[in-house]
Parts: C-alpha cells; sequence; structure tokens
C-alpha cells in the first residue's frame, strides 16, 4: 500500500481568486494568460511535499506534520465545473475542497452552487477567505503568514477583518455549518476553517498549505491508500482535439497504475467503448495541464494521483466525466464500469421535465438538486439541446404546462432546434450556473401559480351586497328594473341574486350609469339594474338589501384559499352569506372528512 497525494478542488465564484491562489503556489502566471482573467478550462497540478515545504517552512514542523502526504494534487475550476464532470464510484473525485470566497464581496451565486455540490458530496472543505489586501488600510507583507500580517495591522483594520469574516460565519450558518476563523477553531472536524489571504501578495497561503495537510494527514489517510501495483482507476476531465494527436482524453488517475498499451474502458453517452493507449503524456511537476509551457513529457508508466493526457483510437464519443478503467486479467474492470454506468443512468418519472448537461457528473448534480425540490424529470441526458428535445417538451406541456421545460446545464441549443423552440412555447432554462438556473425555473413556477391564483380569484363567485334604492323601481318584472348601490364586494353581470331568506330572486342582466353599460360594479356605486326572473314587490320591495347567491363550492374555495384575499365589507358579506344559507341547511359550507 502507498499513500498518494489527497486531490484538492479549488471551487468558488468567478473572479474570486481560484487560478491566482495556484499561480502564487505554483510561481507561474498562467491567469495573467487566460482570456479575460477567467478560468477557461480545467486544470489539474501537482505540488510535491518539497515545494510545500520550501513553501511553509518551520510552519509544518512547528504543527506535528509528518512527511507521510506526498504533496497535494489541486484541480483548478471553472467555478465548480470539474467537481460536478470529475467523480468517481460513490461521489466526487476531490478529497478536499478549498472554497474560495472575495473576502469583500461575500457570497455569490457560484459559492452556494459550490456549498451545494459540497453538501451533495460530502466533500470536507476549508472556505479561504481571499483579497485581504482590498480592506482599506491594509498593510502588505509579501509571503507573510497571516498571523504574522495580521499582527502589524492597525487596530482598526483588524476589526473590520474580524467583521468580514464573522460576516462569512454567518452565511455559512445559514447554509448549516458551523465555522470560526482557523485559529479559533476548536474542533476541526465539526468547524469549517476560515483562512484570510491574499493569492497575490502570499500572506496566509502557508497557513492554507498546511491545513490541507494537516487535515488529509489527521482525518483522510486510509481514503489515501493506494494499490500502486493494481490496475487504474480514473476520470476524464476533458476530451479534446489536439493538433498532432487526434482526439485526446485528459484524465486524473486516483487509484493504481496505468502503462502505455493498456486496454482501457470508457464511456459515451449509454455504451462502454474499449481501446488501447497509443501513449501516454504528462506534464512537468508544477506545470498546468491546459497550460504547459513545456508541453508534455511522454512516459511509459503513471501511478496516482496524476494528471495525465491519454492518446487512442475511438476517443470520439467519449464522455467528459466519463469513468475510466485498466482492463486486466485479474480485475473484472469491464463489469464494475457496467455496473457504474447502472448507477449513472438517472431514475426518471413518468412525467416531468427535460434536463440537459455537459458530462456525467454535472446531470447527476443538476438531477440530484432537482429532486431535492420534488421536482419530477422525464428525461435526464448528456449533450446539445436538439430538435427532438423541444418536440418531445413540447407534447409534455400540452399535458401540463409546468412540464413543457427544458433545463440545460452548460449546453448549446443545436441550430436546427432554434426555430423549433422560438415556435413552441416549451421555456428552456439555460446556464453554467445551477444554483441560479434552479433558482430562475423556481421563480418562473412561482410567478405561474401567482397568476394562475389570480386567474382562479376571478373566475369565483366572490361576496357581495346591494340595496335596492327607495322610489327607484322602473319596471315591475321581464326584466325587473330599479335602481340599486352596491354595499360590499363587487356585483357582475350574470351573477344570481338571493334575498336575506336564502329565496332565489334573479340574475342580473344588465347595469347602467348615465347610459354607459357596465359589466361589474364596486362598493359605493349607484346603478339601474335588470334583473331577469325578478317580481319587483312579490321577490323584493324598496329598502331590501339582496346577496350575491354563491355555489358552495365556491364559497369552500374562497374558505379554504383566498380568504386572505377578502376585504373587510365582503368578510362581512360573506359571513351574512353563510348565515342565509343555514337558514335552510345547518351544513352547507362545511367541510367533508375527504374534503
Amino acid at each position: 500500500m502507498k499513500i498518494r497525494s489527497p486531490i484538492v478542488s479549488v471551487l468558488g465564484h468567478v473572479d474570486h481568486g481560484k487560478t491566482t491562489l495556484l499561480d502564487y503556489v505554483r510561481g507561474s502566471t498562467v491567469a495573467d494568460r487566460e482570456a479575460g482573467g477567467i478560468t477557461q478550462h480545467i486544470g489539474a497540478t501537482e505540488i510535491p511535499i518539497d515545494t510545500i515545504n520550501k513553501i511553509c517552512g518551520n510552519f509544518i514542523a512547528r504543527l506535528s506534520i509528518k512527511d507521510t502526504i506526498p504533496g497535494l494534487f489541486f484541480i483548478d475550476t471553472p467555478g465548480h465545473a470539474a467537481f460536478t464532470s470529475l467523480r468517481k464510484r460513490g461521489g466526487a473525485l476531490a478529497d478536499l475542497a478549498i472554497l474560495i470566497v472575495d473576502i469583500n464581496e461575500g457570497f455569490k451565486p457560484q459559492t452556494y452552487e459550490a456549498i451545494n455540490i459540497l453538501k451533495m458530496y460530502k466533500t470536507p472543505f476549508i472556505v479561504v477567505a481571499n483579497k485581504i489586501d482590498r480592506i482599506f488600510g491594509w498593510e502588505v507583507h509579501e509571503g507573510a503568514s497571516f498571523m504574522e500580517s495580521f499582527k502589524q495591522q492597525a487596530p482598526v483594520v483588524q476589526t473590520e477583518l474580524d467583521l468580514k469574516v464573522y460576516d462569512l460565519v454567518g452565511k455559512l450558518h445559514e447554509e448549516g455549518f458551523q465555522s470560526e476563523r482557523f485559529d479559533r477553531v476548536n474542533d476541526f472536524s465539526s468547524q469549517i476553517s476560515i483562512i484570510p489571504i491574499c493569492a497575490k501578495s502570499g500572506e496566509g497561503i502557508v497557513e492554507l498549505i498546511a491545513m490541507l495537510l494537516g487535515l488529509a494527514q489527521e482525518y483522510l489517510t486510509e481514503q489515501l491508500e493506494i494499490h500502486e501495483d493494481a490496475p487504474a482507476k480514473g476520470t476524464v476531465l476533458e476530451v479534446k482535439e489536439e493538433t498532432g494527436l487526434g482526439v485526446t482524453v485528459d484524465s486524473i488517475i486516483y487509484d493504481g497504475v496505468i502503462r502505455d498499451g493498456d486496454e482501457i474502458a470508457l464511456m459515451d453517452t449509454n455504451n462502454l467503448v474499449k481501446t488501447k493507449i497509443r501513449s501516454i503524456l504528462r506534464p512537468l511537476p508544477l506545470e498546468e495541464m491546459r497550460d504547459s509551457k513545456k508541453k508534455f513529457k511522454k512516459v511509459d508508466e503513471v501511478v496516482a494521483a496524476a494528471g495525465i493526457k491519454i492518446t487512442a483510437p475511438n476517443l470520439d464519443d467519449v464522455v467528459s466525466g466519463s469513468p475510466l478503467r485498466v482492463l486486466s486479467d485479474e480485475e473484472d474492470a469491464e463489469a464494475e464500469l457496467l455496473k457504474e454506468l447502472e448507477d449513472i443512468t438517472v431514475d426518471t418519472d413518468d412525467e416531468g421535465l427535460f434536463v440537459k448537461a455537459d458530462t456525467l457528473g454535472s446531470l447527476e448534480a443538476v438531477v440530484h438538486l432537482l429532486k431535492e425540490m420534488d421536482i419530477p424529470i422525464r428525461s435526464a441526458e448528456i449533450g446539445d439541446v436538439s430538435k427532438r428535445d423541444v418536440i418531445d417538451a413540447s407534447i409534455a406541456k400540452d399535458e401540463n404546462i409546468e412540464h413543457g421545460v427544458i433545463i440545460a446545464f452548460n449546453v448549446k441549443v443545436h441550430p436546427k432546434a432554434e426555430n423549433d423552440l422560438s415556435n413552441s412555447g416549451v421555456k428552456l432554462f439555460a446556464g453554467d450556473v445551477i444554483y441560479q438556473i434552479t433558482e430562475d425555473y423556481e421563480a418562473w413556477v412561482q410567478e405561474r401559480k401567482e397568476a394562475q391564483k389570480k386567474q382562479w380569484l376571478e373566475s369565483i363567485i366572490k361576496p357581495a351586497k346591494l340595496m335596492i334604492l327607495p322610489k327607484l323601481i322602473f319596471r315591475q318584472s321581464k326584466p325587473a328594473i330599479c335602481g340599486i348601490e352596491v354595499e360590499a364586494g363587487t356585483v357582475k353581470q350574470g351573477y344570481s341574486l338571493m334575498n336575506a331568506n336564502g329565496d332565489y330572486v334573479g340574475t342580473i342582466a344588465s347595469m347602467e350609469d348615465k347610459g354607459e353599460t357596465l359589466t361589474a360594479i364596486s362598493r359605493g356605486q349607484r346603478v339601474a339594474m335588470a334583473i331577469n326572473d325578478a317580481i319587483a314587490g312579490k321577490d323584493f320591495e324598496e329598502g331590501d338589501s339582496l346577496f350575491v347567491d354563491i355555489p358552495e363550492k365556491h364559497y369552500k374555495i374562497l374558505e379554504r384559499e383566498f380568504k386572505d384575499k377578502l376585504n373587510e365589507d365582503e368578510f362581512t358579506a360573506l359571513d351574512e352569506i353563510l348565515e342565509i344559507k343555514r337558514i335552510k341547511d345547518k351544513d352547507w359550507g362545511k367541510f367533508g372528512l375527504f374534503e
């Protein structure tokens, strides 16, 4: 048995300093050369223990950290993507995670996204509060430990930093985590450490690296044991075409050994792909996989943990996030991979919305989040949104409008599907932040429910009361026409009216005020009203109060769903109507056992 380096994933919101942090450790300038200063592709970097000792010096010795851990293996991610696409059987590939937060900006959408993912995979993590140099009045001390630098700051600056740290403590508490500034942590197994740093000046990097090593040594030693002679297990970072090499896969090997010429098994969307390795290419230590200045070195074998590039035939359809297994006579890796394929297959419902994602891992993450929200899923697949997806979602929309939805994470809409999508009425929620997409979907569902509730409320017959004005009966019958005043609620054309005894009076045929025909009138309005079926002097007299005759079903809906939407006079009228109805039927409006 051998102890491998722990795999550390760096997560956080765009521009909060993920790559800059690793640049300081590597002594490289990857961040400066990237488009817009933002990580564009997944990368992985090995930091050997010798380099860590140079960075941390005596600090590690003071913490009694032994040299049992051979180093740290960092995965740099565009926000969160590698974390969801990088998976191994039973969870995420990362052993530890760094959640990097701009101490001045606090939590942002992708911060919450990262926390959701960390919860999902139950991954231990450290919070790095970056950009302390931007706190007003902070004096930079290049390469110093946080504690050394902090002691040399003015008291007002120290207080400001602590306030910002406690803002993060509060946010983490809201997410279900106990946390504290690292030097005040009492129990590292139950509290999240917050380490303030400046990735540019290197302040606090010493404590961060030491903390990662300490946590790995204390809690992960068993997890980091590998069989260095066993056939390799790994996961695919990216599949891409390289000039002169053809289609290649960037992979992380987390167990065993992989050799030039090995037969390997991977996965496309639905099937196993078996192929033979032509060559293994490996970046040199401290060289970043996607940006190696010295390119790659061809090697005969690699032992975990390592980031490698593989060239082989038939890699075109392999998906990011696919497991990678070396096939051997001793182990039935093919059967294991088939079992994993079965496990990855997403359980779907007979009805629900449609999910598309870029990798197996991100598909799992999106589905997991939606399932937690009790949202049914009819289909969940890898790949861009196709014409077929739009047609299927359109059919689902006809059955239930809330299921005519496509959640598209980190994928595009196929050009041939764009026109169909715009004409279909299917709702598309697309983006590269799972947290944001699901929030937008929830907001849309809520808006729809509110609109539906409003429409429903408008169709419900609500309580209203009117009075027959004295000396204003213009016609006795066919229809009876008289002057009325609305005493409560809103009266509409077509409503049935009853008297104070609950007897049917007639139906409102029309209402008119100064020659204008009205379809609805409200409290305080006086109009001439024509009432079909009614005979003045028989069904009502001058000065009588008449009530809108509410159907029992409408009363129950009002009582259960919309009572809080009634104003004071409608409330009073509703109570009067209930009393009148119960003169003839004492159980009118009561809820039965199964209602």
